[in-house]
């Protein structure tokens, strides 16, 4: 579902931001990993986040 189609579950809204922090995503058993990015979407009526997904998943696995 595109951004501009999502309704956020907690108040209805329909207007959202992108945004990550800079911590990544890293497997267990991998500590050195460099890992990949997380993407949040978040609602920017009321701050609830939608969803997030990691930016580069590949690199979870390596």
């Amino acid at each position: 579902m595109d951004v501009a189609e999502k309704k956020c579950t907690a108040c209805g809204g329909n207007s959202f931001v992108q945004a990550t922090d800079f911590i990544n995503l890293r497997p267990l058993d991998k500590k050195l990993a460099i890992g990949s990015e997380k993407v949040y979407t978040i609602c920017s009526d009321c701050g609830e986040v939608a969803s997030i997904k990691v930016k580069n998943p590949e690199k979870l696995l390596k």
